[in-house]
């Protein structure tokens, strides 16, 4: 079923088809990097032929770098391998409304072979997998998203020209939480949170945040794929807005020397009838404890899915907010783990991830650590009091080649995920990797150009 009525059936699709008010079908899956990619079809083709027959797209969609280059050492996708097809599956319980853009609707894909077996390094395919793992004790996940952003009265044609550097921000001071300053973004600010709420995302609200022209729109908790499809549609949407007001935005965990783009994910389980079960009359539950413990032992090993490019680890520094060291807190925002909520409210916040996480990877890596927890009955250390960046715990990866040995060499990442699916994003790491280390860069340019 779809999650609101502001999402259509299948059967409202085909009738506003029939009335001449859609005439574009997006048919879409989200990327290694979780982009929306996929082809605009005629809403009568996609009637008349898609809608039965399906339709595909090469295999290095999930096998390029962020530039769309085909690289090597993936195993899905090469040369040698022909650069076949993949067939996207439509997720009929995803048809949304584009409001923004003229006659438009949306379904996101799955990606299944040929032979219809799923695509196991997709990463709707990855989340999938451990939601069903999640369903087997009789669970759901539920979770949100708290996305960030840095808005410019830059178009996105003039930031490339001006290789991204001296853009004007919309807003020249912090104004974390300031009405006056949101009130100078409020023809795009509304525009966002007016057609996301058209196109089925349950939107809050939205407020400033503290670098400059940075803002966050928020969204209500849902069912964990329901948030995992609605970020990608949001990210893909609000460059989109931003682009129709002749300005521009990025996600980028760590635009400048100012404070980066976060993307907190807040993340509780319940019984498949809606019973709390990370609460109890004694408060915290076994179970509750269990699954944070496994987040946290997991965490240095899956940080790759949780900051998966070389400019996300410019985010973590000590008193940015942005945590540095794996350890849990009682509503502590320096801690990588900040437990929030009691009751049916109670849940985890993992501060982790930057504005440039892919939701599905993440989601998926901290259900894996928690499932670890519940199933090894591991003990929850004591909370961390205080100032987490001053203290003694075990430190996230700081650099993605960290990251990327770590996951890599993961055995608690590879019985979670399987080998095919660890491989494959380790070469992205080293895709990554290879691509920065062969950059010449702004900074070694002042200092070498004249100097040295």
């Amino acid at each position: 079923m779809p999650p609101n009525d502001r999402y259509l059936t299948l059967d409202d699709l085909r009738s506003r088809i029939d009335r001449g008010e859609i005439d574009t079908v997006v048919l879409a899956f989200t990327d290694m990097q979780g982009r929306l990619q996929g082809k605009r079809l005629h809403a009568r083709y996609f009637l008349d032929v898609a809608l039965e027959s399906g339709t595909e797209g090469c295999n290095y969609l999930l096998a390029v770098d962020i530039d769309m280059n085909t690289v090597g050492g993936y195993a899905i996708s090469s040369w040698e391998r022909g650069y076949g097809d993949m067939e996207f599956v439509p997720d009929y319980d995803t048809i949304r409304l584009l409001p923004h853009l003229p006659a438009s609707a949306l379904v996101q894909c799955d990606l299944v072979w040929l032979d219809h077996a799923p695509v196991p390094q997709s990463p709707r395919t990855i989340l999938r997998t451990q939601l069903d793992r999640v369903a087997e004790r009789g669970m759901v996940a539920l979770a949100g998203t708290e996305l960030e952003f840095i808005a410019f009265d830059t178009p996105y044609e003039q930031a490339h020209d001006l290789r991204w550097r001296d853009l004007t921000p919309v807003n020249q001071y912090n104004v974390d939480y300031s009405i006056l300053g949101t009130t100078r973004v409020e023809p795009l600010l509304r525009d966002l949170r007016n057609h996301m709420y058209a196109a089925g995302l349950d939107v809050e609200g939205a407020k400033g945040e503290c670098n400059f022209g940075q803002h966050e729109v928020g969204f209500l908790y849902a069912d964990a794929m329901v948030t995992a499809d609605n970020h990608s549609v949001y990210k893909t949407m609000a460059k989109e807005i931003a682009a129709q007001h002749g300005q521009s935005l990025t996600f980028m965990a760590k635009y400048d020397q100012r404070e980066g783009n976060s993307c907190h994910i807040h993340l509780s389980l319940r019984g498949e009838d809606g019973t709390v079960v990370f609460w109890d009359e004694d408060g915290r539950s076994a179970l509750y404890d269990q699954f944070i413990a496994g987040v946290l032992s997991t965490m240095h090993d899956f940080t790759l899915l949780y900051a998966p490019n070389v400019n996300s680890y410019k985010r973590f520094a000590a008193g940015s907010f942005a945590p540095t060291a794996i350890a849990w807190g009682l509503d502590n925002r320096t801690c990588a783990v900040r437990l929030v909520g009691h009751g049916p409210s109670a849940r985890m916040e993992n501060r982790l991830p930057g504005g440039d996480v892919n939701p599905y990877l993440a989601l998926a890596a901290m259900l894996a650590g928690g499932l670890h927890g519940i199933e090894q009955e591991l003990d929850l250390e004591d909370e961390l009091v205080g100032n987490a960046y001053a203290s003694d715990k075990e430190h996230v990866p700081h650099t993605l080649r960290a990251a990327r040995d770590a996951f890599s060499g993961s055995a608690l990442a590879r019985a979670a995920f399987g080998d095919d699916v660890v491989e494959h994003y380790t070469n992205m790491a080293d895709v990554e990797l290879a691509a920065f280390e062969s950059a010449v860069t702004d900074w070694e340019l002042a200092r070498g150009f004249e100097r040295m």
